[in-house]
């Protein structure tokens, strides 16, 4: 593995940690640090000054950073164009998706794309559906995958919309809800799904629950739950056939019968598609969505 000094400051930019750096980059630390000081050298200015908690960026090392950014971008840009005009189905994938569908839905898609293209590396980002948004828009990803209904102007495509149910071992109907001093347990997530959520309350019972929760991601509220903590709303696909046996589940639902649902849906630019390997992944979710269905 040859190591440029654009992406090794990158790296040194990202994780502002020696130890952490020479790991990354398969080097010792000793090593990263001569070819740092040899760079730095080269641009004669100090690009970052070591303290005890790490590295710090200078204003100098900020626009070389800034610049490394850049060139890497656009030799990413070169190599992707030079392979789709060969049509070969190769290089990087580089997505980032929602943390509840990279955890649940994601993995087998990926298995059954690398199994029919082993030549593409997928580069994986995970976050939530905002942190998803602006990284596509930033275009530092060929696409992304996002909860709930997001604005977007180029090409969107419907992955599936899944049930939110009502998880908890003692409640049994909708209604108990403001019958009981449980609690409801949230986890934190992106500002459309608690909108979701608060709209469905006041749209239907005109309040909200009497005590709440607040867990840090929803692995942990699913657990609560699961154990007997309080309630909690959670997306369908984190409910597995155990989880079912232990808990009742209640759909969410409206006066008109209807199930509240959320979408997920696949984002990208129309540009994108020209990349033999971006084509290659949509074709292979469609033959995935249409064998799971």
């Amino acid at each position: 593995m040859i190591v440029t000094e654009y992406e090794l400051l990158v790296c040194l930019a990202d994780e502002l940690n020696m130890r952490k750096s020479a790991e990354k980059l398969f080097l010792s630390q000793p090593a990263l640090s001569q070819r740092l000081q040899t760079i730095e050298s080269r641009w004669n200015t100090k690009i970052f000054i070591r303290t005890q908690k790490g590295l710090l960026l200078t204003p100098e090392g900020e626009a070389i950073v800034k610049h490394a950014f850049s060139v890497i971008a656009r030799e990413h840009e070169i190599q992707e164009r030079l392979e789709a005009m060969e049509g070969v189905v190769r290089g990087t994938l580089r997505i980032a998706c929602a943390s509840v569908v990279a955890q649940m839905w994601l993995p087998r898609v990926l298995k059954m794309f690398t199994e029919k293209y082993p030549n593409v590396t997928i580069s994986l980002q995970t976050g939530w559906s905002s942190e998803v948004h602006e990284l596509l828009a930033a275009g530092s990803v060929h696409l992304g995958i996002v909860r709930g209904n997001t604005p977007w102007k180029s090409v969107k495509r419907h992955l599936f919309t899944e049930r939110l149910i009502l998880v908890d071992q003692e409640i049994q109907h909708i209604e108990d809800v403001f019958k009981t001093e449980r609690p409801f347990i949230q986890f934190r997530s992106d500002s459309n799904y608690y909108q979701v959520i608060q709209d469905y309350w006041q749209r239907n019972f005109s309040k909200l629950p009497k005590q709440v929760m607040l867990m840090d991601q929803i692995e942990t509220s699913r657990q609560m739950a699961i154990n007997g903590i309080g309630f909690a709303i959670l997306p369908e696909v984190t409910l597995s056939q155990d989880v079912n046996t232990l808990v009742n589940r209640i759909p969410l639902t409206e006066k008109d019968g209807t199930e509240l649902g959320r979408d997920t849906n696949l984002l990208t630019y129309e540009q994108s598609l020209e990349l033999p390997q971006v084509a290659a992944f949509l074709e292979v979710i469609n033959e995935f969505l249409e064998t799971s269905e």
